[in-house]
């Protein structure tokens, strides 16, 4: 599935979701809402319909905020994801005599407002800033990976062997209490931005995402993402949107 291209207030977004080579479902999702200066991704974790429900539930709640400034609409966005982590937490209550009972996902969430931007994430999904030529990680994961690398010192290989590695530290419905991060920063005309889930990171080296965001158009380097991603293993589901000023 592909978002159309879209232009508002001067930011041109480009998004689109594969279940790859190997999933039977696709469990991402996606919002490209350049109008609103709003885009997310969201990456379901339960297996089957579960964690295509979570994700989906984040879409649809997220675009239905109210307009308002940066500060109010990032407010709003954080009760509405509070929110969600309750009414998943109880769906995970009622279903826990069932095979399979968790119901959650990964979302990393961008509002953009003028030259100011805000980025909200749980989990793993992530945020990338491409600007002057440079790849930043804006967002920082919530996994045990990297929990293990932050407080064990362990180099990302060492930490890449323990068997629960890619165990996720936080998401949407996985715990009563969510805590997010967020990060406000200025944008700057020339700035690309990326949203993904682990499936489109975790195939491509920092050098290919950066090759690809350097492309003349969000389009384009939405397509060259995709393209070099699945001319991989593509194990996982693969989500992006690459927002351009």
């Amino acid at each position: 599935m592909t978002g159309t291209t879209s232009l508002a207030h001067g930011w041109r977004s480009a998004a689109r979701t594969d279940r790859g080579k190997v999933r039977a479902r696709n469990e991402d999702a996606f919002l490209d809402f350049p109008e609103q200066g709003l885009w997310v991704v969201a990456d379901g974790m339960g297996g089957h319909h579960n964690g295509a429900l979570a994700s989906r539930l984040i879409v649809e709640q997220l675009a239905e905020l109210p307009e308002g400034s940066l500060a109010e609409r990032l407010v709003s966005l954080r009760r509405c994801l509070h929110d969600l982590n309750r009414r998943l937490g109880q769906e995970l209550t009622v279903t826990a005599d069932r095979p399979d009972p968790v119901i959650g996902s990964t979302v990393v969430a961008l509002l953009m407002e003028g030259e100011r931007a805000a980025c909200v994430w749980a989990g793993d999904s992530r945020c990338y800033l491409w600007r002057g030529g440079r790849l930043y990680q804006l967002s920082r994961d919530h996994s045990l990976l990297q929990q293990l690398i932050d407080e064990q010192h362990l180099s990302p290989l060492e930490a890449a062997r323990h068997p629960a590695a890619n165990a996720l530290t936080r998401a949407i419905g996985a715990s009563e209490q969510l805590v997010l991060d967020i990060l406000e920063f200025d944008v700057y005309p020339g700035d690309t931005l990326l949203l993904c889930s682990d499936g489109l990171y975790q195939s491509l080296s920092p050098d290919a995402l950066g090759a690809a965001l350097d492309s003349p158009s969000s389009g384009l380097a939405l397509q060259r993402l995709f393209d070099q991603a699945l001319d991989g293993p593509a194990r996982d589901n693969l989500s992006a949107v690459v927002v351009r000023r």
